[in-house]
């Protein structure tokens, strides 16, 4: 090696000064002229009410203007095929890096999608087994159950030289099952739920909600279509009339003088109720839906998708039915134990890939979950396993709550993760609420001071002494500790479960207490939800609050996503002596202009989208018009654009007085949302305000008991314990709530606790403690009782 005789300091390079990345002027969504440095190759954390700013300046600023210059370095032509960003509205922002976000939207739920598909587990296992897999049965697609399998023959004409006709053939062999089309289930509609057949059609036969036998034009086709007699009850039809009736095609027919569509009463309920999302539905709606819908598991391949073929092929006894099946920490053993040189190079891609699962926490998985079944932090955890092995350097890492749905015992592991990105030279950004990761950041960004119009501000920059220290809402709850209940409520009953074994589940028994406030806990991938949801089925007495997204477009908001807005119309249309649908912005009263949406976008092509408000109605998203019609002093998008608390205020006393709407805005004031507006689009809402607006809403179902999965998710450390004062006036008022959580403090805040494990997958599925939370806390017995003990200062 060549020696250095300068021992001069090498003189400072200019790129060695870039070490910040600095943002000057932030205004997106509620950030108020937000300037701030954030340290480059170090851990920043960026905390802060929920609402306060923290996703639009790190995900809606950093990282999507990182993106978008990125996107910008392809051709036109690539980017015409990619998603088209807007530059943020930010004066100055400097020395960005590749960004990958790592965020908590929800996998997608198609019925196709698992865990291997979206990890690409699955493809490299399809390549293992058409290499390996005795019999041979094709290449990697005939063992995939999204491809099926296709033949084909006839003429072809080939227009080369001189046209000629030939004769051909086509033959692909897929994977798919041909009974389930990959879906694993069928469905079946159960006819008794669709109408009395001891009844005829004129006697009113259909039970179908809206169907009324004398005015409903869709029972009027039925009854006047001349195919079956409207005066015959159902179960003496002909086989040839109950085959039109239940799946005749569709013809024209004329009924009254009128020409409507007739088609079989099964194709028509698919394409009215089957094909709409059904958390879009009305409940009433939806509960025929679960009532009449049967999904049961194919019987043709057992659940497993595949064709008999695939599923013939075996490696070492396995097919690729068992591999997708098995727990993946079980799996990583089997592939590991696989020694074949031809596929080396496979074997150790895909036993990386395998191992990340486990390192990251979710080796109780299997490929063959689907991907919408998992929770907000497990989808998370899944779109981290790319990054683990990656030996990228100099990236930022955008993480959105990675200790979503982790146990204590599991955040200890996550953090490690985090620390390990960073310590290989990459920039980590984080928005978190949970104290223990908060404690690891080299630096601490803390927005606030309140939600809303009263965040959008930096209220602390530096380290975690400092925000101790400091006169924030963050600084001042960061070592907030929640006591255990000296007294708990007493049950006034018990709701019996007994052999529940859906996944993991072990046969369990457990009494779950009513009238009380139930936690139940465990490390995660423990079981908690298996028992919960698969154990306390929503009926009639149960109101059931998981973790799925709330569905909403632009156009809808907290007014039509609660139902606020139905009476405020009704109440309007009374006032002013006209239709209620004037009063709605996506119906007769919206703004021609617009068409309700209060801006007008212009779509250019590759090129970031340009939306800007509506000349017609300033923004309003009403007709001038409609604009015209008040109640109590105020027109509709006056009142659209009050916050929840001055709505609050409007609607409950004096001439502005409609009870049904100041119950919504009541609700909405418990879970803490009174600073919402009431028009401001979902889009724009935080994670934490959908989860409180989901439960506002849910709240308003009459049932005994409450059953909520993770009601912290996207908490502050301050809103947790409005939370915990919500749930004890929810108790108090006689219902009884079940939780599913991690949280210590609403632990120790509990009457009973439920603890699953004693780990995870095939490790866990028992209950291994029942008692009051002092019980657990003295006994420690289990990793939760240790960590609550540790809380608390036990």
């Amino acid at each position: 090696m060549a020696t250095r005789t300068d021992t001069r300091a090498p003189a400072p390079q200019a790129s060695d000064s870039h070490d910040l990345i600095r943002v000057h002027g932030a205004r997106v969504n509620n950030l108020k002229d937000v300037s701030v440095e954030i340290p480059k190759r170090r851990l920043t954390v960026f905390t802060g009410v929920s609402g306060s700013g923290k996703s639009s300046l790190v995900f809606s600023t950093i990282a999507a203007e990182s993106q978008r210059m990125i996107n910008e370095t392809y051709s036109a032509f690539v980017q015409g095929f990619m998603p088209t960003l807007a530059r943020p509205e930010v004066d100055v922002l400097e020395g960005l890096t590749t960004a990958i976000i790592v965020d908590q939207q929800r996998l997608g739920a198609d019925p196709r999608s698992t865990v291997g598909t979206v990890t690409d587990a699955n493809a490299m296992l399809r390549i293992l087994f058409s290499r390996l897999g005795e019999p041979h049965i094709g290449p990697p697609g005939a063992y995939a159950f999204n491809v099926p399998s296709v033949r084909a023959s006839g003429a072809i004409t080939v227009e080369r030289g001189n046209k000629k006709t030939v004769k051909a053939t086509f033959d692909r062999t897929g994977g798919m099952c041909p009974r389930c089309e990959g879906r694993g289930t069928v469905s079946d509609i159960d006819l008794t739920q669709l109408y009395d057949d001891s009844k005829s059609l004129s006697e009113g036969a259909f039970t179908i909600p809206g169907w009324k036998s004398d005015s409903q034009w869709t029972v009027q086709v039925y009854a006047q279509s001349g195919f079956v007699d409207p005066d015959k009850p159902i179960r003496r039809y002909t086989r040839k009339e109950l085959q039109d009736f239940l799946y005749g095609e569709p013809v024209k027919v004329k009924v009254n003088g009128v020409n409507l569509t007739y088609e079989g009463l099964i194709p028509k309920i698919q394409k009215s109720f089957l094909s709409k999302d059904k958390e879009a539905m009305q409940p009433h709606i939806r509960a025929f839906v679960e009532r009449a819908v049967t999904f049961t598991t194919c019987p043709e391949c057992e659940g497993t998708r595949l064709s008999e073929g695939a599923r013939s092929s075996k490696i070492d006894r396995v097919s690729i039915a068992d591999a997708c099946a098995m727990q993946i920490s079980d799996l990583a053993a089997w592939v590991r134990g696989l020694d074949e040189p031809s596929v080396a190079p496979l074997l150790t891609a895909l036993g990386g890939t395998l191992d990340s699962f486990v390192e990251i926490g979710l080796g109780y998985l299997s490929l063959d979950r689907p991907s919408g079944t998992l929770s907000g932090g497990e989808a998370q955890r899944v779109r981290m396993i790319r990054h683990l092995g990656s030996s990228l350097t100099d990236v930022t890492y955008v993480f959105d709550e990675p200790t979503i749905g982790l146990h204590p015992h599991d955040i200890q592991r996550m953090n490690g993760l985090l620390l390990r990105l960073r310590d290989k030279g990459n920039t980590v950004l984080v928005v978190e609420h949970k104290p223990e990761t908060i404690v690891i950041a080299d630096h601490i960004v803390d927005l606030g001071p309140g939600a809303g119009t009263a965040g959008g501000t930096v209220c602390f920059e530096g380290t975690v002494e400092g925000l101790r220290a400091g006169d924030t809402v963050t600084g001042r709850h960061f070592d907030d500790r929640a006591a255990v209940k000296k007294t708990v409520r007493e049950p006034t009953g018990v709701l019996e479960i007994r052999g529940a074994h859906t996944h993991n589940l072990r046969e369990v028994d457990v009494d779950v207490p009513l009238g009380v406030l139930t936690v139940v806990t465990g490390v995660a991938g423990s079981g908690k939800s298996s028992l919960v949801h698969g154990s306390i089925p929503p009926g009639e007495n149960v109101v059931s609050v998981d973790q799925g997204a709330i569905r909403g477009s632009r156009r809808s908001n907290p007014a039509t996503y609660t139902g606020l807005l139905d009476p405020i119309r009704k109440a309007f249309a009374k006032a002013n002596d006209v239709k209620p649908a004037l009063f709605s912005a996506n119906s007769e009263g919206a703004c021609p202009g617009c068409n309700g949406a209060g801006v007008v976008y212009s779509d250019l092509a590759m090129m970031a989208g340009v939306a800007s408000t509506c000349d017609e109605c300033e923004g309003k998203r009403f007709q001038p018009a409609v604009l015209e019609y008040r109640f109590a002093g105020r027109d509709i998008s006056e009142v659209l654009a009050m916050s929840v608390t001055e709505a609050e205020e409007f609607f409950g006393t004096g001439e502005g007085r409609i009870p049904a709407a100041h119950r919504v805005l009541g609700r909405l004031s418990d879970v803490g949302l009174g600073y919402l507006s009431l028009g401001q689009p979902l889009t724009t809402l935080s994670g934490g305000e959908r989860q409180r607006l989901k439960l506002a809403t849910h709240m308003a179902e009459k049932g005994g008991v409450y059953v909520l999965d993770e009601p912290t998710a996207g908490l502050h450390l301050a809103d947790v314990q409005q939370l915990l004062g919500l749930l004890d006036r929810i108790v108090d008022s006689g219902t009884s709530v079940v939780v599913v959580e991690h949280h210590q403090a609403v632990m120790a805040h509990a009457d009973w606790i439920i603890d699953l494990g004693p780990g995870a997958g095939h490790d866990g599925g028992r209950i291994v403690f029942e008692g009051t939370p002092a019980d657990l806390v003295a006994g420690r017995a289990t990793l939760t009782g240790e960590h609550l003990a540790a809380y608390v200062g036990a």
